[in-house]
């Protein structure tokens, strides 16, 4: 019975030995999400306008193709239902640039009109639930607002918020308007203005289409800080602003008043980076835990962690941005990478992102022509 036994068994692992490995053959199904890049144009340039490429399931990335020629289109946002593309031309023709509406067709871009931003060289473009649509016009100090209508065009301008003011630093001469986001609500406007060194607040009156200053009417950083752009905290308590000029996060939170007031700032580089730097943008995970800022000189992106009571930032790492210049990065729709465009080194770089503990792991890298702008 024994010698049976010792057989049988033998034959029971030379058929399992001899069964195909369910678990190897599997494979991940491989997806792709879509994103828009803008760029420059201008110099030596190789770009042509807007490009679409892809983001992989794994973290790898794909060029798909020219979306659309367009004269230095260096930032995009959607329109509220996602079927068209707003893009601004950072030129100054005449003192003023230009703000360019796109409809999506397949893995192209077909132009459907143009209209002034107001100022010269726009620099940041939002759109909100209500399509109206605001420009931060670097050159020109100033905001302006426009809308897409119901023909699905761009109106012509329907008004301007000029800044007055300027800071201390030589790059604070005038009024620099560098961003304009919409809050929670999608009615009041928070103008970036690195300039001034101020936020300036304001709301929709959509009777009249005009910015009319909030009570609080602005708000001032540290001294030669030069505010870029910010982001809100999913409580919307909270909000974290990239300060170019000093290399700071300033974390402001909002009273009883409903205004807003200055928490504390972190600096974005190592204590021993004495090298020249300018940070250019910010994000925060959707969660709210964590908030990441790009550092152009020190080519990173630093990581800092929330404070779930008081919103305070403690750091927690740098990671290289394997280029030159990261002006703009994008955390991916499902939060598992962060996509940081390389200006000076026409590359895109893809991390994954873990969600517990904040930190950035490299796992790929593409060719773009001088990237500025990363839309998903």
């Amino acid at each position: 019975m024994k010698k049976i036994y010792v057989m049988v068994s033998m034959l029971a692992i030379i058929s399992c030995s001899n069964q195909p490995n369910e678990k190897q053959e599997v494979k991940e199904e491989v997806t792709e999400t879509p994103f828009y890049l803008g760029t420059y144009t201008d110099g030596e340039s190789k770009s042509q306008g807007i490009y679409k490429y892809a983001l992989l399931s794994d973290g790898t990335l794909k060029q798909i193709g020219l979306a659309t020629k367009s004269i230095s289109p260096s930032f995009l946002a959607y329109s509220a239902d996602r079927n068209f593309v707003v893009a601004v031309n950072e030129i100054s023709e005449n003192n003023v640039g230009t703000v360019e509406l796109y409809k999506i067709q397949g893995d192209s871009l077909i132009f459907v009109n143009k209209q002034s931003s107001g100022g010269a060289h726009p620099c940041f473009v939002g759109v909100n639930a209500q399509n109206y649509v605001v420009t931060a016009n670097y050159t020109g100090g100033n905001v302006g607002l426009l809308q897409i209508n119901e023909k699905n065009e761009l109106s012509e301008l329907l008004y301007l918020q000029q800044h007055k003011g300027k800071g201390t630093s030589p790059r604070q001469e005038k009024p620099h308007a560098h961003s304009a986001w919409f809050d929670a609500s999608g009615l009041e406007v928070i103008a970036v203005d690195l300039g001034t060194n101020q936020l300036w607040f304001s709301h929709i009156d959509t009777l009249t289409n005009k910015l009319v200053p909030a009570t609080q009417n602005t708000l001032t950083m540290a001294e030669a800080a030069g505010p870029r752009h910010l982001c809100f905290h999913p409580n919307n308590k909270w909000i974290y602003v990239v300060n170019e000029l000093n290399s700071s996060i300033t974390h402001l939170e909002k009273n009883e008043t409903n205004a807003y007031e200055i928490r504390n700032s972190i600096s974005t580089l190592p204590a021993d980076f004495k090298e020249a730097n300018t940070c250019a943008d910010i994000h925060i995970s959707a969660d709210g835990k964590f908030v990441y800022a790009s550092n152009r000189g020190h080519n990173s992106i630093a990581c800092f962690k929330v404070n779930e009571h008081d919103g305070s930032l403690s750091f927690l790492a740098h990671e290289s941005t394997k280029g030159n210049g990261p002006r703009n990065f994008a955390l991916s729709p499902c939060g598992k990478f962060l996509l940081v465009a390389n200006q000076k080194t026409n590359n895109i770089v893809s991390f994954m992102r873990d969600e517990n503990t904040g930190l950035l792991t490299f796992v790929h890298e593409i060719e773009a022509p001088t990237p500025v702008c990363i839309l998903f």
